[in-house]
């Protein structure tokens, strides 16, 4: 086979038969090599082939299109789809005029339950899906719900379903400890994937040739000895205690613990007993920065954590509604001279940061690319504010910029900076990525010959992701953490894992070689169960979306605990969209600036922001309707619902137990114009 190594030739074989498969190869093993060889033979052996490769990340589409698909398959027709390309509207046409659809799993899945016939497309559509990344086909996954699809059709019996071909580097133990329960894990990813799992058995020193890992080195930091701008931080949070006069017991300041523990509390706070007690709801947030606060102050500087707090209560001026208000604010201003004078003193400072300089610049005294992995995006942004700011890292010649998710906040990335930050990291306009989890899967760059994980606790699957974007030879995989930390600890645990996922994907290939039919009666049983859970979940879901009638339920600002709306007067625009239709409801809120979106909607545009008029809580934003109405678009995360059985607090819309029905243009039009005769 040209252009394969003898151990992707190996791995392909199942897949070349016609038979589903995932291709279990590390990081930089050519998976998507092998994928492409399994797609142009099956454009080439099978009438009216259609092939969709499906990926997890929006960056991703344009890499495998580029970098692998295009050439290899230049005498086929090929298609490249994200979110920010128009074409992803028509995706039905583009499935029937290309022979490759490259596109997010996302846009496939919306394309599968659109009613509209230019997006609509069926499974039977395809002859071939190609699933990057595949272990994350578990639980609410896009990918799960694609195979879910999939998996109820094999089992009724249905004709017509394409081949399966996963790919994966790290399937995973599903957070089990124990060979039993990591075994069951990978079962349940080939069930999902009704797909036998394959790795290489002939080539493994080979294989170990052409992808070797990188050095492993611990860069130990010192305990930082003295830390009084977060003692100061802890001693406010105790008089924010003192003033809510609560008996509970919380765990440790500046702890993931303690932010769970006044979530809840903001949620008591909201509830109460019979009226809202709204002290215990607005000192939970206030903790909550404070919180945030001190685990940035552990990350990163003391100056970043002072302007995460400095940031909440510029965003809460003129918004004081009673004495809990005042007093909160008023702690703030009474000690905001003495938490900038700490933070301006440098013998303070995070011991971390003096270690990640030292790694840095050891590192960078040669040509290098490297990135560094952090957990959020404003831990990436204070971070990348810190290099640029450092004198000794920009007279090493580091050119650093963050890479983070897509989105509309503050911290957030639009796509086409996504992919510009990755084409200049490619190239020589950037050697330094400080980038959240959105990079630490399949971005390849072979230059990068450093990864640094700065501070992070996560699983073996990450880890591993994370150690494969070092692609260079004599590669470093760096962890830098404090001496005793969790992270520490965490690294060694997921060394284990990854050895614990290898014994269970040949436990589960020894089972479908030795016991197929085993083998096979079990896959059969996770599906049947999966589908069978699915259902009941469904049903559930159904009976909680009717559970009280739309005119029962009220809405109420989570802030000041106002009530602004009716349930009956939200209507749902796109399946995703719910406006107010209610025309007094202009009255509970003010107007702020334009929202700015950097893609243009078929249907609607976004117009201003908008929030409380009593208290200023952000409610979420106007959007213009078909070049006509102005309506209220309501993030559910802001209110609070009062129901007949009490007041909850859902997350998201789809949470929310009351039926919301469509808008109509033409009802909305005779509902706010009786007197206009045009129906």
């Amino acid at each position: 086979m040209a252009g394969l190594r003898p151990y992707q030739e190996e791995v392909v074989q199942r897949a070349l038969r016609g038979e589903n498969a995932i291709i279990w190869l590390p990081t930089g093993g050519g998976k998507t090599r092998a994928a492409v060889h399994v797609a142009r033979r099956h454009l080439e052996v099978t009438p009216g082939a259609r092939v969709a490769v499906l990926v997890n990340r929006i960056h991703l589409v344009d890499q495998h299109y580029e970098n692998e698909f295009k050439t290899a398959l230049q005498d086929f027709r090929l298609a490249p789809i994200s979110g920010d390309s128009g074409q992803k509207d028509f995706f039905g046409c583009m499935v029937k005029d290309f022979d490759v659809i490259i596109c997010t799993a996302q846009i496939l899945e919306n394309a599968l339950v659109s009613t509209e016939e230019e997006k609509h497309v069926e499974l039977t559509d395809f002859t071939l899906l190609i699933i990057d990344e595949c272990h994350h086909t578990h639980k609410e996954g896009v990918y799960n719900k694609i195979m879910a699809r999939y998996v109820e059709k094999k089992l009724r019996r249905e004709e017509g379903l394409p081949q399966i071909l996963g790919l994966t580097a790290s399937p995973g133990t599903g957070g089990s400890k124990t060979i039993k329960h990591a075994v069951e894990h990978v079962l349940k990813i080939c069930a999902n994937l009704d797909s036998v799992i394959v790795s290489t058995k002939n080539y493994i020193p080979q294989l170990k040739d052409v992808v070797p890992s990188p050095r492993k080195e611990y860069k130990i930091a010192n305990k930082r000895i003295s830390d009084p701008f977060g003692d100061h931080l802890k001693n406010m949070m105790k008089m924010v205690h003192e003033f809510m006069d609560v008996t509970m017991i919380f765990s440790a300041f500046g702890t993931q613990e303690y932010e769970a523990e006044v979530v809840n509390l903001e949620k008591e706070g909201a509830f109460g007993v019979q009226v809202e007690n709204r002290l215990w709801a607005q000192c939970a947030v206030h903790l909550r920065t404070y919180n945030d606060a001190l685990l940035i102050n552990d990350a990163v500087r003391m100056v970043d954590a002072l302007q995460v707090v400095e940031d909440f209560y510029a965003s809460r001026t003129a918004t004081e509604i009673d004495g809990t208000d005042f007093f909160l604010s008023g702690l703030f201003q009474e000690n905001r001279v003495e938490l900038r004078l700490l933070a301006s003193t440098v013998c303070y400072e995070n011991p971390n940061l003096d270690r990640l300089e030292r790694t840095l610049l050891e590192q960078f005294s040669k040509p290098s690319k490297c990135i560094i992995f952090v957990k959020t995006r404003l831990i990436a942004h204070c971070l990348l504010g810190w290099v640029c700011a450092n004198v000794q890292l920009q007279n090493a010649k580091i050119k650093a910029a963050v890479l983070t998710g897509a989105g509309t906040g503050a911290n957030n990335m639009s796509q086409v900076h996504q992919k510009d930050t990755i084409e200049q990291f490619r190239g020589d306009a950037l050697n330094l990525l400080i980038s959240t989890s959105v990079g630490e899967e399949g971005l390849d760059i072979p230059e990068c010959n450093m990864v640094v994980r700065y501070g992070l606790l996560t699983n073996e699957i990450a880890q591993q992701q994370a150690s494969g974007r070092a692609r260079a030879q004599g590669s470093i995989y760096a962890v830098v953490a404090r001496e005793g930390g969790r992270e520490l600890q965490r690294e060694k645990l997921n060394e284990y894992l990854e050895e614990l996922t290898a014994k269970a994907v040949a436990e589960v290939q020894r089972m479908e070689r030795e016991e197929p039919q085993n083998y096979q009666q079990k896959i059969t049983e996770l599906q049947k169960d999966a589908v069978w859970c699915r259902m009941l979940n469904e049903q559930s879901r159904q009976e909680r979306r009717h559970r009280f009638g739309a005119e029962q339920v009220q809405l109420s600002c989570r802030k000041c605990f106002t009530s602004v709306a009716q349930g009956s007067d939200m209507r749902l625009i796109e399946n995703s969209h719910h406006v107010n239709v209610n025309p007094d409801f202009k009255n509970h809120y003010r107007s702020g600036g334009q929202v700015r979106l950097e893609r243009d909607f078929e249907e609607w545009e976004p117009g201003r922001t908008i929030s409380c008029q009593k208290c200023g809580n952000d409610w979420g934003m106007e959007i213009k309707f078909k070049k006509g109405p102005v309506l209220p678009c309501l993030s559910i995360k802001s209110f609070s619902l009062k129901t007949p059985q009490g007041i909850i607090l859902p997350k998201k819309w789809k949470d929310v137990e009351f039926p919301v029905e469509d808008f109509v243009l033409a009802d909305y039009i005779l509902d706010t114009f009786p007197d206009l005769d045009i129906y």
